[in-house]
């Protein structure tokens, strides 16, 4: 939580502060399952606060370290993360003051879903971190653009063995190179069968 009472409600005030958190567990601060900052690791946070008359708008970075695996040849990788934001938290009270009169009831609660709002001076940045992070992160994150990935037939990685691959055989003639390969020791076994005949006739 980030106390605001300093900055006060005159609008125009500004205040600048730094501060360093720990990454939230669950879930995690990233891409489930591909890639995100583990748990507990420290998250940078450059802030900018600026009062408003509706609130506190709020102006950040989010440096960290992201951890996952190539999608390619899954090999772990880390990425550094740059993640920008801004929003706005507004005053509870801010409704006196700045929705229309004649907004109904309706449309209020719809907007409020969609509004921060700050708690007794305070304002909480983990749900607007967590989408800024995913934002910043790769959704197929890869050891290097290059990287050629793993053999399809055999899961050899490329990049370690380039002149790697296996001879194709259509699928279509599969049947037909078995029924080759019987034929040819079919053949094979007859020769070896005719050699005592050929005897007999030289010695008659």
């Amino acid at each position: 939580m980030f106390d605001t009472h300093e900055l006060g409600r005159r609008p125009g005030a500004m205040k600048r502060l730094s501060r360093s958190v720990e990454a939230p567990g669950s879930p995690v601060l990233g891409i489930d399952g591909v890639i995100g900052v583990p748990e507990g690791a420290p998250v940078e946070l450059d802030l900018r606060l600026e009062s408003v008359m509706e609130g506190v708008l709020v102006t950040g970075t989010a440096r960290a370290t992201a951890e996952g695996e190539c999608v390619r040849c899954l090999e772990p990788l880390t990425v550094e993360v740059d993640a920008d934001f801004q929003e706005m938290f507004s005053y509870p009270d801010a409704d006196d003051r700045g929705r229309s009169t004649a907004a109904e009831p309706a449309d209020d609660a719809e907007d409020d879903e969609d509004r921060f709002f700050l708690e007794d001076g305070l304002f909480d940045l983990e749900s607007m971190l967590r989408d800024a992070v995913v934002l910043a992160l790769p959704m197929q994150p890869v050891c290097k653009e290059t990287c050629a990935g793993l053999c399809s037939e055999c899961g050899i990685r490329l990049d370690e063995n380039p002149g790697h691959h296996h001879d194709a055989v259509d699928i279509r003639w599969a049947a037909l190179q078995g029924l080759a390969e019987t034929v040819q020791d079919g053949e094979k076994d007859n020769m070896g069968g005719a050699e005592p005949g050929v005897d007999e006739k030289q010695e008659k």
